[in-house]
């Protein structure tokens, strides 16, 4: 008993991909620098091209804590960080973290476990959407809300059990050599994809609401519009270049964008019956609104129906607008290319 508490758990690379996350990123590092883990850690920051002082902010931590390392990402793209964190990491865990996610303090150390634990490739939690503002409160409340997100544990939680995909991920690093890393062409769902395509090489992704990473949501209604339209659109892509990974939650949204605007023709050209759609649909979310908003200011309460419109109606559109030459360009590239292993940059 006592030689196996002399052990030391496998030492974790975390990796971060940021851009513009002068907001967030300190904090975000510093949560992953004070984990509660007994095994060597590394954290390496994935750089791409900021406007604001991110860059700054990630040299003043690289000076701070010899553990914290640089690598540059001039594409300013999600996968393509991914990849160069991996590629310039070194230990046998994966952690992925955002640059405005902070992780649980023991969330490294349960997440490892859980690995040993399952046998799975990747073990992910809940993201747990937390506002700083009456506006954030409201997307929070929605993005942890079924009527918001439907049946995504990794946003509403439920019982520890296998995934599709799980939200970030700590993954075995022989899982991600294995596929060659993220497709680089998938500029959103990345992680989607990369777990399916773990799954159909026999490899079991986890879900467990042991793990929890805050997550700060998009500052307002078009940097929220924007973002849902890209994961409706990307989520397209995936459902073209892998068949039958598609399920009826992807399709609800498109679908109400669809059954609202020809509500709103009807409505318009023949009867007013018509707008009886688009008003159930406002009268559901609003009814909706009320107890995912349990607890919440007066006016964080009011914007709810606001943020789950946002969310609805921009998935939606970009899923049914998503162009086929995405699907094309992403089959022309098949596969990423293998992972090597280099040395961090800084």
């Amino acid at each position: 008993m006592s030689e196996k508490s002399d052990v030391r758990p496998p030492a974790v690379s975390v990796i971060m991909p940021v851009l513009n996350e002068e907001r967030h990123l300190r904090g975000a590092v510093q949560a992953i620098l004070a984990q509660e883990y007994d095994g060597e850690m590394e954290v390496v920051i994935a750089i791409g091209p900021s406007s604001d002082r991110t860059d700054e902010i990630a040299a003043e931590l690289v000076r701070e804590d010899p553990r914290v390392h640089t690598v540059p990402n001039p594409t300013g793209r999600t996968p393509a960080a991914l990849n160069a964190a991996i590629k310039a990491s070194r230990h046998p865990v994966v952690v992925r973290v955002d640059g405005h996610g902070m992780l649980s303090p023991n969330y490294i150390a349960t997440a490892v476990r859980l690995l040993e634990e399952t046998g799975a490739q990747n073990v992910g939690g809940i993201m747990h959407a937390e506002g700083e503002n009456d506006w954030e409160h409201a997307v929070a409340a929605a993005m942890t809300s079924k009527i918001g997100v439907g049946n995504a544990a990794f946003h509403t939680g439920g019982e520890a059990s296998p995934a599709e995909t799980v939200y970030l991920g700590v993954f075995r690093r022989e899982a991600l050599e294995r596929q060659g890393g993220y497709n680089e062409e998938f500029i959103r769902a990345q992680d989607w994809e990369l777990n399916f395509r773990i799954r159909e090489a026999g490899g079991l992704i986890w879900f467990s609401p042991e793990l929890r990473v805050s997550y700060r949501p998009r500052p307002s209604v078009k940097a929220l519009a924007k973002q849902y339209k890209d994961y409706g659109r990307w989520r397209h892509v995936v459902a073209r270049y892998h068949e039958g990974s598609i399920n009826l939650r992807y399709l609800a949204p498109p679908t109400a964008v669809c059954a609202i605007a020809a509500g709103v023709v009807v409505g318009v050209a023949l009867t007013p019956w018509g707008f009886v759609i688009p008003g159930g649909y406002l009268a559901a979310i609003v009814a909706g609104s009320l107890p995912a908003g349990k607890g919440l200011p007066l006016k964080a309460r009011l914007q709810i129906p606001v943020a789950l419109a946002t969310m609805h109606m921009s998935w939606g559109f970009g899923f049914l607008t998503s162009p086929k030459a995405l699907a094309k360009k992403v089959i022309a590239s098949r596969r990423p290319a293998v992972l090597g292993s280099t040395e961090p940059a800084n």
